[in-house]
């Protein structure tokens, strides 16, 4: 897609240095993304995202609707999205789950939308004001089908406002419904946010194109429109990503199928086409994981333990690492922004140069199995677990010191 000249109401971006939340820097992400429809329902620890946004969202010509519940709110979403509009929820484990059928028909559609999750303790209602990253598995694995969701993992107040600008871009680019991990602590933290001018925010933003082009640049005829990805013929592997369809314009189908369908919507039931279709939602995403994936790199040159991450526990580890350095231990880490899909190449580098992995998690083990996979034989893979709290340095670099060993 080309580079953007979208043009923002004034309110969208709020340039400068702020004090925020966690929960409202995501909102302001999304406003200076260029989200203009919310619809959400009310679960802890998330609820002060629906507050703000039913605030911000009149400010900036936007729409806000609390649904019925969290079904109703994702399906007003697609809905929107549908309509042209970039639009995102926001809820809480118990939610998310409950979001799953219609994400995975949102999946199956290809229609770009955001979908951010303030992870709480689990499972069942679990603890509503404790972090548990009990939803890394759920957000690539959550419904039927073969899919795989973009799912950035944000650890600073800072980090929750960029993704959301890189969670809505990448939404638009890649056609798919898009996953943010906050939780508890991190919603209800508050940090200093630095918020760039308009005009530099601008220049980053995909925007929808409600007119589709041809490669020339000019108006394709409706009639050679195709309203799903496919394989390019001219180079396997790759896939061809159309601009979504907007209901109201002749870029739309007569029907939106929810089944397996062919590149042209027609619904089939043959095994080949529902290949094709699992195979498409599949690698569009994995084999562009190099330009999705974004990761953090320090001291891994020259390290013999490694700590592999993602969201809250880099805050902590980061330190640890730090420490160690100072006490002559070779540590490095790695931090995962992106943890769907995961940055295998990378991981299996770091597994390669270093004896010892550990993987510092809020729950008990959901990337560990990956990277282990992924790591196989070359190091020794290990958790470092805690549920409904935040690992403090000291632990990680109390195994850290024992790992050296």
């Amino acid at each position: 897609m080309q580079e953007s000249n979208i043009k923002l109401p004034d309110k969208a971006v709020l340039s400068g240095k702020h004090l925020m939340m966690g929960n409202t820097a995501m909102v302001e992400g999304a406003l200076a993304a260029g989200c203009t429809f919310f619809a959400g329902y009310p679960i802890t620890p998330q609820n002060e995202v629906p507050e703000r946004m039913s605030k911000r969202l009149p400010e900036v010509g936007g729409r806000f609707i609390q649904m019925e519940d969290e079904i109703g709110s994702i399906s007003a979403v697609v809905g929107a999205s549908l309509a042209g509009l970039k639009a995102m929820t926001s809820t809480s484990g118990p939610g998310f789950s409950l979001m799953q059928e219609t994400i995975s028909m949102a999946a199956n559609n290809e229609i770009p939308c955001v979908i951010c999750d303030v992870q709480r303790g689990g499972p069942g209602s679990g603890i509503v004001s404790l972090p548990h990253h009990s939803d890394v598995i759920q957000a690539h694995y959550g419904g039927n089908g073969e899919y795989i969701l973009p799912t950035f993992a944000p650890s600073t107040c800072q980090d929750l406002f960029d993704f959301m600008i890189d969670a809505f871009n990448t939404a638009e680019i890649y056609r798919t419904p898009v996953v943010v991990l906050s939780d508890a602590f991190l919603g209800h933290n508050h940090e200093q946010v630095i918020i760039p001018p308009a005009d530099e925010i601008r220049k980053k933003i995909v925007p929808r194109r409600r007119v589709i082009l041809d490669e020339e640049g000019k108006p394709l005829n409706p009639s050679k429109y195709r309203p799903f990805s496919y394989e390019d013929p001219k180079n396997p592997g790759h896939y061809i990503i159309p601009p979504p369809p907007t209901i109201g314009t002749e870029y739309y189908p007569n029907w939106m199928p929810t089944v397996t369908h062919t590149p042209d919507g027609i619904p089939s039931e043959d095994s080949f086409v529902a290949t094709k279709v699992n195979e498409t939602l599949k690698y569009k995403i994995e084999n562009n994981a190099d330009k999705i994936c974004k990761n953090d790199e320090h001291f891994i040159d020259d390290a013999d333990i490694a700590i592999i991450c993602y969201g809250l526990p880099y805050r902590t580890a980061l330190r640890a690492v730090k420490d160690a350095r100072n006490e002559g231990i070779k540590a490095g880490i790695f931090r995962m922004r992106v943890v769907w899909p995961l940055p295998e190449k990378d991981i299996k580098r770091v597994g390669e140069t270093v004896k010892t992995i550990l993987v510092p998690e809020i729950n008990l083990g959901q990337i560990l199995i990956f990277i282990r996979s992924i790591v196989k034989c070359d190091a020794n893979v290990e958790p470092i677990s805690a549920v409904g709290r935040l690992h403090e340095p000291k632990e990680i670099l109390a195994r850290i010191k024992e790992a050296n060993k």
